[in-house]
């Protein structure tokens, strides 16, 4: 099965959250739609990314990389509830390397 990875930088937790509440809130948008293999957070140029890893369902590349969007965008929807956010970026494992998956135009 095709693993990504979905990086989401956090600006600021919202009034009223607790700054778990951003893992927690990142994991469920995902979960909902996929397999979570991992999670971390990670503070990447002096800023906090959450990362987390999942599974698609083997289908083709175009289909794999959409149903991944699709994750990432509900992951960012549920953190956004929780906290502003920065950048959202998509890699996909190929080979053993961690390629980038762009968005597609209609997103």
């Amino acid at each position: 099965m095709p693993s990504y990875r979905c990086a989401l930088e956090i600006r600021d937790v919202r009034a009223g959250h607790a700054p778990q509440e951003v893992m927690e809130a990142a994991l469920a948008g995902v979960d909902t739609l996929r397999l979570v293999e991992a999670h971390g957070l990670e503070i990447v140029r002096g800023k906090p990314v959450i990362t987390i890893r999942f599974l698609v369902e083997p289908a083709s590349a175009d289909t794999e990389d959409a149903l991944a969007w699709a994750a990432a965008r509900a992951m960012a929807l549920a953190v956004d509830g929780v906290a502003t956010q920065g950048a959202l970026r998509l890699t996909r494992r190929v080979r053993g390397r961690w390629l980038r998956v762009w968005r597609p135009a209609a997103s």
